[in-house]
């Protein structure tokens, strides 16, 4: 991106814009606001000293969520422990069979009453190779092929790992609306409802 001169914007006018939505991205990452300003302190470091590789064409945004997930990884060595369970067939079987049987009032009433903390906690608790997925294109409104380049995974992957995540996240928010009472309990094993 280059201003109407036509020259290379500076460090500061590309990258500080972002510092609000990276902190958010650093906080999903480590659980911990500490950890969180350590982690975007360090990203911002590290695409300070490497600004002259960025190509101007690419997203600025996405970059910098690229270098603060790969220092979190780095930092914590949390990479090697990650595994990917995507089986997208079954996931869609399993998506088909929880809308049957849930139906679109369960949306409604979600919709009726204040959940952001719900789906907060629902969130932080997926498994992060899902959780990471979900908040970038859920939460920062990244595209597949953004988050794709982001976690340096194909798109199908993306795809997948984000219909997971949801997935996941539905049956956490229904759980806790049946809680509440305003969601019919669940069928159980038997037929029967609990």
């Amino acid at each position: 991106m280059t201003d109407d001169s036509g020259s290379r914007p500076s460090f500061g006018d590309e990258a500080m814009r972002w510092l609000p939505d990276v902190m958010r991205f650093a906080l999903s990452l480590t659980r911990d606001r500490s950890e969180a300003e350590d982690l975007v302190q360090d990203t911002y470091l590290a695409a300070q000293q490497s600004w002259h590789q960025f190509q101007m064409r690419t997203d600025a945004k996405a970059w910098l969520f690229t270098i603060a997930r790969h220092r979190f990884y780095r930092l914590d060595e949390r990479a090697e422990r990650q595994v990917a369970t995507d089986v997208p067939e079954l996931e869609s079987l399993a998506a088909a069979e929880f809308a049957i049987v849930h139906g679109k009032t369960l949306v409604d009433e979600f919709e009726r009453r204040d959940m952001r903390d719900a789906v907060r906690r629902s969130m932080y608790e997926l498994p992060a190779v899902y959780r990471e997925v979900a908040i970038l294109v859920d939460w920062h409104d990244q595209s597949y092929e953004s988050v794709a380049e982001i976690l340096h995974i194909p798109v199908g992957t993306v795809r997948s790992r984000l219909f997971r995540a949801r997935r996941m996240l539905q049956e956490q928010l229904t759980a806790y609306a049946e809680d509440l009472g305003i969601a019919p309990s669940s069928v159980s094993a038997g037929g029967a409802q609990t």
